[in-house]
This record gives structure tokens, sequence and C-alpha cells, in this order.
């Protein structure tokens, strides 16, 4: 199973839900990340305001930070290594990054075979 670690921007709390005008936006990769973990994934969110030495622990972390400064934030690792900044991702590409299939995800369908109608007597090839 994925490590994915989350370094958000400074917020009030460790979700950024509340406030006066919540970004629409958080409350979806809330959701999105606790889906993760009924995956089985390990999920770590870092929020700059209460828990800036966790940034300080990853090099890489620190690097985009010097470079870009908190515009990198939403930084997004996955097994230690970038793979989103500047934005929260969808579930669709959190389950990319971290080999994992959406259970809303349909089924292939199948083409012809037993149920698309044998005909009956000869049985299904």
């Amino acid at each position: 199973m994925s490590h994915v670690q989350i370094y958000d921007k400074p917020m009030c709390c460790s979700t950024g839900v509340c406030g006066p005008e919540v970004d629409p936006v958080l409350p979806r990769f809330a959701a999105d990340l606790d889906w993760l973990k009924t995956q089985g994934h390990q999920v770590d969110r870092f929020n700059l305001a209460q828990q800036p030495i966790e940034f300080t622990k990853n090099a890489d972390v620190q690097k985009l930070l010097e470079s870009d400064g908190v515009e990198c934030l939403p930084l997004v690792l996955v097994d230690g290594k970038p793979v989103s900044r500047g934005e929260y991702p969808s579930r669709d590409n959190l389950a990319l990054w971290t080999g994992t299939g959406s259970k809303d995800q349909a089924l292939p369908l199948s083409s012809g075979g037993c149920c698309g109608g044998c005909g009956g007597g000869g049985g299904c090839k």
C-alpha cells in the first residue's frame, strides 16, 4: 500500500473547514483522503500553521518552499515522491497515483458470450 503525505498551506484548523467562507474543495478532498484510508493506504496531512516542523523534516518539501514559496502548497507526495502541487487533486488522480481502483467505477461489459444470448441449443463458445 502507498504512503500519501499532504502538506497544506497555513489554515486555522487541520482541515481548513472552518470560518465564514469554506472552500468547497476542502470537504471533498478530506472525504477523498478518508476513502484512501479505507483502501488501506497510510495518509498523513500536515498544516503549516500547526505542524511547521514536519515541513522541515522533508528535503523535497523544503526545496519547493524555498524556490516557490507557499504557492507550491498544497503539496502531495506518494511514497515520498511529489505528484501534485498548488492544488488539491481529484479522487481519480489519488487512485491513479496509489494504484487504487475506485469503488464507483463500473465493471467492464462483456461483448457477447452467454449473457449476450447464445441462441440456445449449442451452448456458449
